[in-house]
């Protein structure tokens, strides 16, 4: 009997369909082995020595697992095809042997010994389906102690930073605060984001436009609007309403004529497949999911055979996936819709490593409407998410969309005895539009948002009829906070971070409380500022941006056998080690800052009531905490009654799982919530609303 290991319970489902009575599988529920919780679990005097200990509740699983291996004549370590898949194939691997402290005497005595000869070797396959387990099993190695190593130098290393300055953040900010190496620098981000927006200085700015006809015939004419971008060869820059009003009163007495007309062949090539981080981006941006959420339901679909392993960062395809989905863009779509040659990508990340594929399903037949899943909490989620995975496969094998792109530059001359100049002022104004004119892997991705830009045919030197002109007071923007999407491109961007742990990093900086999502973008809370403050303000070099991806970089060289990791960990500790000591000493405690609400504690009728975070969010308490303990729950109104009852305040609301909605302060007498925050739109709202929609005309752009 051969026995396959895996971790999770439904990935042995999985291939179990595909073998037969001669193979038993069982999973390991995740890692059976860890550093401990309570203590630090490296001995930092003996070169970094990690005490693994059996992970709590995993007895049972280990007591399984060896009583399985006393029957088979063959293992195969059959974990995921990354870093912690390693560590966890070697941790099964050294339980099954014997090489395990006793975990309990009892169960030890009952288990018969190990032959010594027993084969267990280690299987690595990128999909769950039958042609790779059986690739896997004509190809088993061993261990990886490379892969291992780095797993081990990774945990270590984030145990020392965390377990180190955690007790002094207890010390100088407060009790129960803990600290991260990659959640720091993530928060980071965050904080100098928020600083950025608060200094931001807001310009005026105006854009003019004119809505100009054409004479198609003595019977009909066509409209169009272009927009002011030159005058006397000057970019148009107008400032303020002063020179906005000369501007228009220039425009409405100007000759109007086509100066040129520039027509162009635009191709437009297809996206690569999805990574880790373009997956997670692309459904926060359609869908608004979190990447906990994203990572939680491509795990499902990983796990049940439908898509390949969905934790990496390379665009890599493999040539039997590329030979397949040519052939069925051929046979669906047709032969104009297939290139020549196969698309291949190059890896844009600097983050790279193990040689994995990109996510693509694993077949392609199974389209959207013929989606099945046999099992999962992420069913309906999980034909989303699929759908979007195969889309953007297929398409990045299909030939070019290909535009028509126009581009009307239309001169306006003022006369002289207008304006009382000796010479006439120029205007130049513009208008352009794409029309699709082959949608190539458009056919499989349509344009969200394609609307023919209705520019008239003109020619050059043809005069024109001024309709009207519109001017627009705007003010430039403050740089954005991040949301899902944007924080990940950041992350990878800045080489922070690594496919696994984009996820956990980001929900990790909400349940402490460091950020919390406002209209879905990120921003800090006061505790976050002020262990932002404090940890940047002390230990700047640990947590700069190309330090923490130099640490990034070292970890895959361990990876790839060209770094120990015991010398690693050696050149970041000695240094942390003694500013620790430094910060101990010399440091002094701050204060998280607090909202005053101007009102004495109805308690101690001493103290002031203050608005805290805590660990479930915000809540009212006395300002004499802890020697006065009055605290009362933390009503968020937005200043409007609710749109139902009338009644009732509108007020934040969240979830068990944190996400912040609107409901009504009398609930449950008014049931009215909404994810999203309502808005009182008076007439200037409508104005210009009705006025946004008649300049959105003046361009069709062509975005996803």
């Amino acid at each position: 009997m051969n026995l396959i290991i895996v971790e999770s319970p439904t990935k042995a489902r999985t291939l179990s369909r595909f073998l037969g009575k001669d193979y038993s599988l069982e999973a390991t529920y995740g890692h059976i082995k860890d550093l401990p919780k309570s203590t630090l679990g490296v001995d930092v005097e003996h070169n970094f020595k990690p005490e693994h200990v059996v992970v709590e509740k995993r007895e049972k699983e280990i007591k399984r697992l060896r009583e399985q291996a006393t029957k088979a004549d063959k293992i195969y370590l059959a974990t995921d095809p990354d870093r912690e898949g390693e560590a966890i194939a070697k941790h099964v691997e050294e339980v099954i042997r014997g090489q395990e402290p006793e975990v309990n005497k009892k169960t030890k005595s009952k288990l018969k010994p190990l032959s010594s000869n027993l084969l267990i070797r280690r299987i690595v396959f990128h999909e769950i389906t039958k042609e790779a387990l059986e690739e896997a099993i004509e190809h088993p190695r061993s261990v990886d102690k490379n892969l291992v190593n780095a797993q081990i130098a990774r945990r270590v290393l984030d145990r020392l930073v965390g377990y180190k300055l955690s007790p002094l953040l207890w010390k100088k900010v407060r009790r129960g605060l803990s600290a991260g190496r990659v959640q720091t620098v993530t928060v980071r981000l965050i904080v100098e984001r928020e600083r950025e927006i608060a200094a931001f200085k807001q310009e005026e700015y105006w854009e003019i436009y004119c809505n100009l006809k054409t004479q198609i015939s003595k019977l009909k004419t066509e409209e169009f609007i272009v927009k002011l971008i030159k005058f006397d060869d000057k970019r148009a820059e107008i400032k303020n309403k002063k020179e906005a009003g000369i501007v228009v009163f220039d425009l409405e007495k100007s000759d109007y004529k086509i100066a040129d007309v520039i027509k162009k062949e635009i191709r437009k090539n297809p996206y690569p497949p999805f990574t880790t981080s373009t997956m997670a981006q692309a459904a926060a941006r359609l869908y608004h999911w979190s990447s906990k959420k994203t990572m939680s339901v491509a795990q499902s679909l990983y796990e049940q055979g439908l898509i390949t392993y969905h934790r990496t960062d390379s665009t890599y395809l493999a040539q039997t996936a590329v030979d397949k989905v040519r052939k069925f863009i051929e046979k669906e779509y047709g032969g104009q819709y297939l290139p020549d040659k196969a698309r291949f990508y190059k890896v844009r990340s600097k983050v790279a490593q193990e040689a994995h594929e990109a996510i693509r399903p694993t077949n392609i037949g199974m389209t959207n409407d013929k989606f099945q899943m046999t099992n999962g909490r992420f069913v309906s989620d999980a034909k989303v998410l699929y759908g979007l995975i195969w889309k953007k496969f297929v398409a990045c094998q299909m030939v070019d969309s290909i535009f028509d792109e126009t581009v009307i530059n239309v001169q306006a001359k003022t006369t002289p005895e207008v304006k009382d100049l000796p010479t006439s002022r120029v205007y130049v104004l513009r208008a352009s539009g794409q029309v699709m004119k082959f949608d190539g892997w458009r056919k499989v991705i349509p344009l969200s948002k394609y609307e023919e830009p209705g520019l008239p045919m003109v020619g050059k030197d043809e005069a024109l009829d001024l309709v009207k002109v519109l001017s627009e007071q705007k003010f430039t923007e403050p740089p954005p906070r991040y949301n899902e999407a944007s924080l990940i491109k950041t992350l990878e961007k800045l080489g922070i971070g690594r496919p696994s742990t984009y996820a956990p990093t980001i929900s990790t900086i909400q349940v402490r409380q460091y950020v919390e999502k406002d209209e879905g973008k990120f921003k800090p809370t006061p505790v976050g500022l002020t262990v932002n403050d404090f940890l940047i303000g002390n230990f700047e070099s640990i947590f700069d941006y190309q330090f923490t991806a130099q640490m990034e970089d070292d970890l895959d060289n361990v990876a790839k056998g060209n770094r120990k990791w015991q010398e690693m960990m050696g050149e970041f500790y000695s240094p942390f080690e003694k500013k620790l000591e430094s910060v101990e000493k010399k440091a002094k405690r701050v204060e998280i800052p607090v909202e005053k609400l101007g009102k004495k504690c109805p308690k101690c009728k001493d103290g002031e009531l203050v608005v805290r975070v805590g660990r479930f969010g915000k809540f009212v308490s006395c300002s004499r905490f802890p020697d006065c303990d009055y605290k009362e729950k933390y009503l968020e109104k937005i200043g409007m009654k609710c749109p139902d009852c009338k009644k009732g305040d509108v007020i934040v609301k969240t979830t068990k799982r944190r996400r912040k909605f609107y409901g009504c302060s009398s609930y449950p007498t008014c049931k009215w919530a909404s994810w999203n925050k309502p808005e009182i739109k008076g007439a200037t709202e409508k104005d210009k609303e009705i006025k946004k929609k008649t300049l959105s005309k003046l361009y069709a752009p062509c975005n996803d």
